[in-house]
């Protein structure tokens, strides 16, 4: 079953249940996920779609981090709430020792040995740890493995 399947079912099994903010949330991803392809003219595969809910994630946790700068922890913990059901339909996340393997092997495949290679290697690390793994913590991993 796609993603986009899933999140029909639980959609349906949500208003059904009556849980009406996970209803909410999961209508918040189908519109961005049926945004983006109205705007690109495609077809969401799973990754795109991972993709999709990542962007959502990050946006989320920037929000958190104003509303809690400006002492709204009522909308903080909205915001947090919508994570959660967000994330549940992301991958397990990798650990920092999955990662380093994974970079271990990117740097075998693309025979990276210095810092101007770090491009080519994220190039190749991006498709396999979407989802899976923060980017910006794969970023300095891969500094740290090219220095």
């Amino acid at each position: 079953m796609s993603m986009k399947q899933q999140l029909t079912e639980d959609m349906k099994a949500a208003m059904k249940g009556g849980e009406k903010h996970k209803l909410g949330v999961i209508r918040l991803i189908n519109a961005a996920i049926k945004q983006k392809e109205v705007d690109e003219r495609i077809e969401l595969d799973d990754t795109a779609v991972i993709a999709v809910l990542d962007k959502m994630v990050k946006q989320r946790k920037d929000s958190v981090s104003q509303f809690e700068a400006a002492n709204r922890e009522d909308l903080a913990a909205i915001e947090r709430a919508e994570i959660v059901v967000i994330e549940a339909y992301l991958p397990a996340k990798m650990g920092e020792a999955e990662i380093v393997a994974a970079i271990q092997a990117a740097i075998a495949e693309t025979s990276a040995s210095s810092a101007a290679d770090m491009g080519k290697l994220m190039g190749a690390l991006k498709p396999k740890l979407a989802g899976q793994a923060d980017m910006g913590l794969v970023s300095r991993l891969v500094k740290q493995a090219l220095s």
